[in-house]
């Protein structure tokens, strides 16, 4: 019998797959339990279009986050630390003051999640930090850390 999974179904396949299974399979278990439905040809446009929408939504998404990153690239970002006398952090600059300080100047959300620092930044001075936007979009911002008065 041919069916249309809803759910990711273990060992089976993944949501919108059509799938050919044993008649009592998909009789018995997987459509009582909201699993799959029957492959009609409602049910495989259905499938298509949806799956085709999701397309379209990501290549939105991807494409708004191109251009964040070309905002991004290059760009200075100022964040104040407390700082010793010869420019040693009392601690160190976090993704989270970087992804706030960046959201201001920006005036858009941008998570924690998204900054990548390479070695903790101890330091009074500029720094170079990768923003990753998404799978394959990111940006450099450069970051100038300076010490509170």
């Amino acid at each position: 019998m041919k069916i249309v999974l809803r759910r990711d179904v273990p060992d089976l396949g993944k949501a919108g797959d059509l799938k050919d299974v044993a008649d009592g399979f998909a009789r018995n278990y997987l459509i009582p339990r909201g699993f799959a439905v029957a492959a009609t040809a409602n049910a495989v446009a259905q499938i298509e279009a949806k799956r085709g929408a999701e397309q379209r939504q990501h290549a939105r998404i991807d494409e708004e986050r191109r251009a964040l990153a070309r905002t991004l690239e290059g760009s200075r970002v100022v964040v104040r630390a407390k700082a010793g006398g010869r420019g040693r952090l009392h601690g160190s600059v976090t993704a989270i003051q970087i992804a706030e300080a960046l959201s201001a100047a920006l005036g858009q959300v941008v998570d924690r999640r998204e900054i990548e620092i390479g070695d903790p930044i101890r330091q009074v001075g500029e720094h170079e930090v990768s923003v990753r936007l998404a799978r394959n979009v990111s940006a450099k911002v450069k970051l100038v850390v300076e010490a509170e008065e």
